[in-house]
């Protein structure tokens, strides 16, 4: 009989778990999507109007899921653990498995195998994907040259680092440029000033390439004080190099491999530049994400198995579990700051996942003892019902209001409202 109740909860874990999954496909999906379409509105608007194709746009776009995959996924297996519980309560599975003798504790074994799962999946995206996407983003934004959208918006003037001034009247939505103006001081001894009544950015190959048409090119020799005039109906100037010097830029440390951060940490300081706590803070960051998906989906679980049947549902247990995901987050972001102004607190970055992991445990021992039991007041409502009892012991726990026997010549009570039920006889 053992052993097939041990069968049952066995099928239980693995039908907990493969629903935890699917439905922690589909929450992820539709919050990636929501996430990606905010964002790519300007990212879409950005490329199209720096002359660049939608292949570009969609390449783009790949390369920032993996950031938003990390962001989304700590919610995802909170809500779909809140989902699935709740559902399984509406629906009284839990209660059937719980009137065979399974504690809250027995039960979490598919939450933790799901929370095992979810923080594997964030390791992975953490420590290998999310790095690659961002150092490949770095490097195809100075490929096409990305830097471009930003330089030539409209109404603003724009001093380039090397004497190289920009200066755009309006864009047009197709992405022709009007009243274009543009200052060359690189050479001290000429300086070269160019306007147009319109102008294109045409990308041929790695090379960019300004069409400037119905303008004039102003040549000013510095040392005789000579200014020479050229009109033209349309001229070609190449901005690759200028447009190179902006995008020169120190890499991200979040681009960096996981393995450099650790082995080469000195050397990386002395090539790039960045400091030793921003170097800690991101590498023990990336493990506190994987930690944190398990501490969610344990959370999730225990909290709403705090409760017994209620006819108003589980609202009270899923607005304290939104509390403390809540209270995690901001704990989580307040360690960040100070890691990285002292790294020798390196391990504050794990304490909101171990502080989940501790409460999941907590509310399930609790949710498996009722509070009469825990004020030791079963022999007090023994000796009350039944005067002369001195022997008590408990007989399961039960969550339907059933009345349960325990045989002849014994007393059964329930206490509290997880409706635990302790029978007594007499000595």
């Amino acid at each position: 009989m053992k052993a097939s109740k041990e069968r049952r909860v066995s099928r239980f874990d693995q039908y907990l778990f493969v629903q935890l999954l699917l439905m922690f496909g589909l929450f992820s999906l539709v919050l990636v999507g929501v996430l990606w379409m905010t964002s790519a509105a300007g990212l879409f608007d950005q490329l199209i109007s720096g002359g660049q194709s939608a292949l570009v746009f969609l390449e783009f776009s790949a390369l920032t899921l993996p950031t938003l995959a990390r962001t989304v996924m700590p919610m995802s297996v909170f809500a779909v653990t809140l989902y699935v519980t709740n559902r399984l309560s509406r629906e009284s599975e839990l209660t059937v498995m719980l009137a065979t003798g399974a504690t809250p504790m027995r039960l979490a074994r598919g939450v933790f195998a799901f929370g095992i799962a979810t923080a594997l999946m964030m390791a992975v995206l953490t420590h290998v994907l999310r790095p690659v996407s961002i150092r490949q983003l770095d490097q195809r934004e100075a490929e096409v040259s990305i830097y471009a959208a930003a330089v030539l918006s409209a109404g603003r003037f724009h001093h380039v680092k090397g004497g190289i001034t920009f200066y755009i009247g309006h864009i047009d939505q197709d992405g022709t440029l009007n009243d274009v103006f543009l200052s060359d001081r690189r050479d001290p001894r000429t300086h070269i000033t160019y306007t147009g009544s319109r102008g294109f950015l045409v990308r041929r190959g790695e090379a960019t390439k300004l069409i400037l048409v119905n303008g004039m090119a102003q040549h000013l020799n510095v040392a005789s004080n000579r200014l020479g005039i050229t009109s033209f109906t349309d001229l070609i100037y190449d901005i690759t190099q200028v447009l190179a010097r902006e995008t020169n830029r120190i890499p991200d440390v979040r681009g960096s491999p996981t393995s450099e951060l650790i082995w080469n940490r000195d050397v990386v300081i002395m090539n790039y530049g960045w400091s030793r706590g921003a170097i800690v803070q991101e590498l023990h960051e990336r493990s506190g994400w994987a930690l944190i998906c398990l501490a969610v989906a344990m959370m999730g679980f225990s909290t709403l198995m705090l409760g017994g049947y209620s006819r108003f549902g589980l609202l009270p247990q899923v607005i304290l579990a939104c509390t403390l995901l809540i209270v995690l987050e901001v704990l989580r972001g307040m360690a960040g700051p100070i890691i990285e102004q002292t790294p020798a607190l390196w391990p504050l970055g794990y304490v909101p996942g171990l502080i989940g992991l501790i409460l999941a445990y907590l509310f399930l021992w609790l949710s498996g003892r009722p509070i009469g039991m825990l004020l030791h007041l079963r022999p007090r409502l023994a000796a009350t019902a039944w005067p002369g009892t001195t022997r008590g012991f408990c007989c399961g726990m039960y969550r339907t209001p059933a009345a349960h026997w325990c045989g002849p010549g014994t007393l059964t009570i329930q206490v509290a409202r997880h409706e635990t039920v302790y029978c007594y006889s007499h000595a």
